[in-house]
């Protein structure tokens, strides 16, 4: 397993080492001697950047943070102004990618994500790298007339969350559902949300 692209540097191609592991063997199979095998470096050099296991779960969420920024490519999401249409555009992309092309970051993600319930300093770690997104999200409803945003955030992200857990662990099923149909939940959620949906019509009474 070498996972070296050009021009990274030593630190990333630790931290992308430890990811595969995490992915391919859980957390049992990250070890310091593990990622110099499979980073195919000399014996020693990851414990020369990460001395501690705690110090090498922390390089390999800040560089988490790194990756899943490309994938929800923050920088694309949309104004506020421009609707629910183009937000679950958006998300829905960012969730089909973890899905997909980026399944085993995914699923080194959720490695990390149940350490840190055993790790407070892990935790606080994991929790700062996604505070970032999680802001963004909630200026965005914010600015498309959530009232109450903060809770909408919440639920946006509990859905994806929810529905990637359910196609990478399979909890439900490992099919992953298309584009559209994942655009389609996230859009039907965002309507809900918002008051975009149609309102039910009640039937009146008699009397």
């Amino acid at each position: 397993m070498s996972v070296r692209t050009a021009g990274s540097s030593r630190a990333d191609l630790v931290a992308d080492t430890a990811l595969a592991l995490l992915a391919e063997r859980g957390m049992r199979g990250l070890t310091h001697r593990a990622v110099d095998e499979a980073a195919g470096l000399p014996q020693g050099s990851t414990s020369n950047l990460a001395r501690t296991r705690q110090a090498l779960l922390e390089l390999a969420v800040r560089r988490l943070a790194d990756r899943e920024a490309r994938v929800l490519a923050l920088h694309e999401m949309p104004e506020p102004r421009a609707g629910a249409g183009p937000l679950a555009d958006a998300l829905a992309l960012a969730t089909h990618r973890a899905l997909t092309c980026n399944r085993e970051l995914t699923r080194a993600r959720y490695e990390l994500a149940l350490e840190a319930t055993r790790r407070p300093e892990l935790r606080a770690c994991f929790d700062a790298m996604g505070a970032r997104f999680r802001e963004q999200l909630t200026a965005l409803v914010t600015g498309m007339g959530s009232t109450h945003p903060a809770r909408h955030a919440l639920s946006l992200i509990a859905w994806a969350d929810g529905l990637m857990f359910s196609c990478v662990a399979g909890s439900f099923s490992t099919e992953v559902p298309s584009l559209e149909e994942v655009r389609a939940g996230l859009r039907e959620l965002l309507d809900g949300m918002l008051g975009h949906g149609k309102p039910v019509a009640r039937q009146g009474t008699s009397g």
